[in-house]
């Protein structure tokens, strides 16, 4: 779907932002429309993807997990093969290529989890792009590793102390430094989320995971498959692998978001399952609020998708019951993390472990001669120490 001139998906997206960011959105609005009708750039985007990114990621089948389900058989889109080790790459380097385009010298960005960091600090690196990233304290404790694959590629990370310290407060900063920097500064958002054109040009850079899978399907299997799980925070991977399905009736389409450790205010992250709709950094969508209208705090143990919001887009999704949203708890998405690894022989991201735990409860109720494919969004190095602290084995 492509947004209305105001930048929204139904009710849903435009902007809210201060006066000061209107002309920078403008202007980014303007080279990205031209930056995609431009043959040269999208030759471009496609190289890296290939070349540098390891594009096209495999498509794979899932025997042991399968059988564990005892439904559907199962099948596994492996963004964890991308080089970084998520999707995050697939956007980060084409933003830092429209980003030189522009003229822009200096990149900024927000990470929760660390994989879009990581990603940013890749394509600045590999572009000669100075890079500075904001990362709430917490997730600098809980993903040390990403905090140090940014910094050995020359990228300054900035923690953010404000708030709960996590990926909303990251954002916070990173705007207020792209109002005061605007003349040489891009601001890479790594999701679906934020001022129109960002819910747009994010889903459209990473939509190649479900262009790819799309093709993978018809190709291995014969025929499309009966069912897309991804996880859900901001919502890029889900967008990505869902869009270029969203057309095809025939597949189901399912969310799956932080259920935290309950249901209670401060206690989850599910903002599509459990939210209302409301203003976060410049969008109109789906939002986690108290009585009073105010950002809610949020929990999951994934820092990927421990965000109090979701892209306009999925928000537009959910009303119109084009896709299911629905949740899995901290304790399923561990379960899930050491099943997957034990079955699979794959360590996955926290977040793709809430996705795995939702595809096996889809999977188990659908017929034996039905197909569902999960979006393997991230590999799961970035949290192995946080998993052996929450099980106690640290």
């Amino acid at each position: 779907m492509v947004p209305d001139a105001a930048g929204r998906f139904g009710p849903y997206g435009g902007r809210y932002v201060p006066e000061t960011l209107l002309a920078a959105l403008d202007e980014l609005d303007r080279a990205y429309r031209a930056a995609r009708a431009d043959a040269a750039f999208l030759g471009e985007v496609d190289r890296l993807l290939r070349e540098f990114v390891g594009r096209p990621t495999q498509l794979t089948h899932a025997p042991r997990l399968t059988a564990h389900a005892g439904g559907a058989s199962i099948w596994l889109k492996r963004e964890d093969l991308a080089h970084t080790g998520a999707h995050k790459i697939n956007n980060a380097l084409a933003q830092a290529l429209l980003a030189k385009r522009m003229g822009k010298t200096r990149i900024i960005a927000e990470t929760g989890a660390g994989q879009h960091g990581v990603a940013i600090a890749t394509a600045c690196a590999r572009f000669g792009i100075e890079c500075c990233v904001y990362m709430g304290s917490e997730d600098v404790r809980r993903q040390k590793l990403n905090v140090f694959r940014m910094k050995v590629m020359g990228a300054t990370v900035i923690e953010v102390d404000s708030g709960s310290k996590t990926l909303k407060d990251a954002t916070n900063e990173a705007m207020r430094d792209w109002m005061g920097s605007v003349g040489n500064t891009h601001y890479v958002i790594g999701s679906v989320v934020g001022p129109h054109p960002f819910p747009m040009m994010v889903r459209d850079f990473q939509s190649v995971i479900g262009r790819e899978c799309r093709a993978q399907c018809l190709e291995k299997i014969g025929r499309l498959p009966d069912a897309v799980v991804a996880c859900i925070g901001g919502g890029s991977n889900g967008a990505g692998i869902f869009a270029p399905f969203v057309d095809d009736k025939s597949v189901r389409l399912i969310g799956v978001e932080a259920g935290g450790r309950a249901n209670t205010p401060g206690d989850h992250a599910a903002a599509l399952t459990l939210g209302a709709p409301g203003v976060l950094h410049g969008s109109l969508s789906y939002v986690l609020q108290d009585g009073f209208g105010q950002t809610a705090d949020v929990h999951s143990c994934s820092a990927g998708l421990d965000y109090p919001g979701v892209g306009p887009e999925h928000s537009w999704w959910k009303d119109s019951k084009r896709v299911e949203y629905i949740a899995a708890t901290d304790t399923e998405a561990l379960d899930a993390f050491q099943l997957f690894s034990r079955l699979e022989g794959i360590i996955p991201a926290l977040e793709t472990s809430h996705a795995i735990h939702g595809a096996i409860l889809v999977a188990r109720a659908m017929p034996r001669e039905s197909t569902l494919v999960i979006n393997v969004s991230g590999r799961g190095d970035k949290d192995v120490t946080e998993v052996m602290r929450l099980l106690g084995l640290s």
